[in-house]
């Protein structure tokens, strides 16, 4: 684990997007790969089954350093059919929850936020998805494309946007808006990101799975045979996955999990370490999860097995380790992704590549 970040928690996002990415990211000198790539993702081959999920990379220069340093597969951060304004910084913050953050600690305990990011590394973050207007994010991905070498694979993620007074068929249809947008950059592989809010507080999208499958029947008539990747979170009860792993099956190619754990975020003095309304619980990420992460990948397989279904699996969660990038692959992920991990080790995916030289 190194120092710096190639994303700087201790400047904004904007600041990020702008002058970033930083760390080992920054002028990293291109990595090529000799040989033939041989596993395939969706149709397409890579060297190495591992990169990095929406999030950290927020633009083509993030997705150049990701590629540069062996990540062969990198997913562009979830863009919106329209501009979307990012939270009040901080949007980073370590927490120490220790390698097991429960849903009952998560639930029941405030972890306390601090700038020490330390092993074992986990963080909150919490940035709101912000989006650039679309004809920018379409072409800085178009850029970002261009950036792929041999063996490597870029990935555009979307989602819908909440709107005051809508209705849960309008929500369904700026996600089907998006993925349209989306489909027109020429990305190889979509994700829709259906980890995050539905309508009405109800929690988010993934959970209510009759609205996880109209947005997927709805992306899956306007974006053709591109192979689609569902992300979603931790599942409770394992019917749902069952479920899950029906629709995936039927109009997506793959899903991925988990994203992240909420809980409550305070910090030295018990006061909200987030500034602004509804930011007193965000996401966890990093070691710290690595459990929900394994979980899921193993359920998901057993339900996609159970019915001779053949979606891709990809892990995330934790991933700070080329054991743990072993492990997930044990547990059955076809595909296996780091944030965290690879935000503090821009080495991990080298490191993954050859086992001696680590």
């Amino acid at each position: 684990m190194t120092t710096t970040s190639f994303y700087d928690p201790t400047k904004s996002y904007e600041e990020n997007y702008t002058d970033g990415p930083f760390g080992g990211f920054k002028n990293a000198p291109a990595y090529e790969e000799k040989g033939e790539p041989m596993h395939d993702v969706f149709g397409y081959k890579v060297y190495t089954p591992f990169g990095i999920p929406a999030g950290p990379l927020l633009n083509s220069a993030f997705m150049k350093g990701a590629f540069d340093t062996g990540f062969d597969i990198a997913v562009y951060k979830t863009i919106r059919s329209g501009a979307y304004p990012c939270h009040p910084f901080p949007n980073v913050l370590a927490v120490h929850p220790g390698e097991h953050l429960t849903l009952e600690r998560a639930q029941a305990e405030a972890l306390v936020a601090d700038v020490n990011y330390t092993e074992p590394i986990s963080i909150t973050n919490s940035f709101g998805v912000p989006s650039k207007e679309t004809p920018v994010w379409q072409d800085d991905f178009k850029k970002a494309i261009v950036y792929e070498k041999k063996g490597q694979l870029a990935v555009l993620s979307f989602m819908g946007t909440v709107k005051a007074d809508q209705s849960q068929n309008e929500f369904i249809d700026d996600y089907v808006l998006a993925g349209s947008l989306a489909a027109k950059t020429g990305a190889k592989v979509l994700e829709v990101n259906l980890s995050c809010p539905n309508i009405g507080n109800e929690g988010l999208v993934c959970y209510n799975l009759d609205v996880t499958e109209k947005v997927c029947e709805g992306l899956r008539a306007v974006i053709g045979s591109t192979p689609l990747m569902l992300k979603v979170g931790y599942y409770k009860n394992n019917e749902d996955v069952v479920r899950l792993a029906e629709i995936a099956e039927k109009y997506a190619n793959g899903v991925s999990a988990i994203n992240t754990v909420q809980a409550t975020i305070v910090d030295e003095k018990g006061e909200q370490a987030l500034p602004g309304p509804n930011r007193s619980r965000s996401g966890v990420c990093g070691a710290s999860i690595k459990w929900a992460g394994l979980e899921m990948v193993q359920r998901l397989k057993s339900a996609r097995d159970s019915s001779g279904g053949t979606f891709k699996i990809c892990g995330v969660g934790g991933v700070t380790t080329p054991a743990d990038y072993a492990e997930y692959l044990h547990a059955g992920a076809d595909i296996v992704m780091s944030a965290t991990g690879a935000m503090w080790n821009t080495n991990l995916a080298k490191e993954i590549k050859f086992p001696e030289t680590s």
